[in-house]
């Protein structure tokens, strides 16, 4: 192997390839913590097992070619790292408020793994649930609920951050901000749950702050969704002042409204609706551009009568065209649900290509991480065969930098068997990923992946080939985190 036998830097426009699967394409999986759903498998595990577990989901996910994962790092005013801000989550460590024995840096080392697997990294957080139930037994002592009761309001059988306060949006952003500014997170990440789904007979009890904060003449349904705007402004100010590169997306229930209340709505009926009854426009937040992508919920089957899959999916698409759209696959139901659709293992595949085939949809993201993981092997052959067979590039933000990228020095290159180990320099304070290319017919054919760490401006990656690829010009170009590439070089063995 010579040290530099080649170095051709190759100027190719790769966003010009045209393939299918497309060339750059958003798969994500979602890794719910709370209720111990998908990681940890138990709170009392040991250190050693809670690892295991972690890099199980990782690995299954990166062998069907799955480009990010979204965890959840704050389920209920708790979470999941070391912070001032929040006790500990009892789903991690057994006891909320006590730190995991052993395990002192989860956050840091969760995203340290994943990105060991080319696999972006997307700090998940539900910013207005307090509680999973009114037990409040279990809370500790350090918990809003205690520190603020002033900010809680109790609903059904939960409690809740009231949205219409300052406070409440202030302490909120300065948990962003701490995350944003001390780990290498690729994105901010929220879920559904904005003002609490509504409960028949209940009335959530924001009086006080409605006549305290509403402008004059305004409704409290507006107020209430300016309330939730507020936030959605202000987090991705803090997050875009600190780190512009790292994204903000939000993943709303999939119905905005059903058509017999507003005709801009979708042809659904769906029981509540993410305006109404949520109090949360995405619409607005595209428009803003406040988001630097969208992920609606569309967990119903293709042609389920209530609420057809193919239906939001094309309403998302022709409505939301200013930001990145994934679309949020309902996985956790495959056999697992009243509507037989679910039992047919071409459901998923079909909800793929659907999305694939409309303008204005860049991916999908899959709830939640144990779904594909337990008995579904023709649904996951057909994922890895079909649909996911080989790496794709991660959609960048929106605030894209025009960025010329200077490649990377290769200090040295060995082949082993099947094994590409490469070590390489370059100069970028925010790269992202070192990327492995073939030639292809429409241009280069990314074949694998690694993330480079903003902290290190050298070290060395492996890549497993496939045999088809050896005699063949193997290429590698790196990119930084608003999605700009540099040339390509090639890289020649003996």
């Amino acid at each position: 192997m010579h040290r530099f036998l080649t170095l051709i830097p190759i100027l190719f426009l790769l966003s010009c390839a045209t393939t299918k699967p497309p060339k750059q394409e958003f798969r994500g999986v979602w890794v719910a913590t709370v209720a111990n759903i998908d990681w940890p498998k138990h709170p009392e595990d040991e250190v050693a097992k809670k690892k295991k577990d972690f890099i199980d989901i990782l690995e299954f996910y990166q062998n069907l070619n799955f480009n990010a994962a979204i965890v959840q790092v704050r389920t209920a005013g708790d979470a999941l790292y070391p912070t001032a801000r929040a006790p500990w989550s009892r789903y991690l460590s057994g006891t909320q408020g006590e730190a995991p024995k052993g395990f002192d840096k989860p956050l840091e080392w969760m995203i340290s793994e994943t990105h060991k697997r080319g696999m972006e990294f997307h700090a998940w957080l539900n910013p207005y649930r307090a509680t999973v139930s009114l037990n409040t037994s279990t809370l500790s002592e350090t918990h809003d609920y205690f520190q603020h009761p002033d900010w809680i309001v109790t609903y059904g059988n939960k409690n809740y951050y009231n949205p219409g306060l300052p406070e409440v949006r202030e302490k909120f952003n300065a948990i962003i901000e701490e995350l944003v500014t001390n780990y290498e997170i690729d994105a901010i990440h929220f879920d559904d749950y904005f003002y609490p789904y509504k409960v028949e007979g209940e009335t959530f009890d924001d009086a006080e702050a409605y006549s305290t904060y509403a402008l004059p003449g305004q409704s409290l349904e507006d107020w209430r969704r300016s309330n939730v705007d507020s936030l959605v402004k202000s987090v991705h100010s803090t997050i875009k002042k600190h780190k512009p590169w790292v994204q903000f997306g939000i993943s709303p229930f999939g119905v905005w409204k059903n058509r017999d209340t507003d005709p801009r709505g979708s042809d659904t009926k769906a029981g509540q609706t993410t305006y109404e009854d949520l109090y949360a426009d995405p619409l607005l937040w595209v428009q803003q551009g406040w988001l630097d992508y969208l992920a609606p919920q569309v967990y119903w089957s293709m042609d389920y009568p209530v609420a057809s899959h193919k239906v939001i999916t094309k309403w998302w698409a022709e409505h939301a065209p200013n930001t990145h759209l994934y679309i949020g696959n309902g996985a956790y139901k495959i056999k697992n649900n009243p509507d037989k659709a679910w039992d047919r293992k071409r459901e998923i595949p079909q909800q793929l290509n659907f999305a694939r085939n409309l303008e204005n949809i860049d991916g999908n993201i899959f709830f939640s991480a144990k779904s594909l993981m337990g008995n579904h092997e023709k649904i996951t052959r057909k994922l890895q065969r079909k649909l996911y067979p080989l790496p794709s590039e991660n959609p960048g933000p929106l605030n894209q930098v025009v960025r010329q990228l200077q490649l990377p020095a290769i200090n040295s290159a060995t082949l082993n068997s099947q094994a590409l180990n490469i070590c390489i320099s370059h100069v970028d304070r925010i790269p992202r990923f070192l990327s492995l290319y073939r030639p292809g017919k429409e241009g280069p054919q990314l074949i694998g992946k690694q993330y480079l760490s903003e902290n290190d401006i050298e070290g060395c990656y492996e890549f497993d080939l496939d045999k088809k690829y050896l005699r063949e010009d193997i290429m590698i170009g790196v990119s930084d985190a608003y999605g700009n590439k540099s040339g390509l070089q090639i890289i020649q063995t003996n």
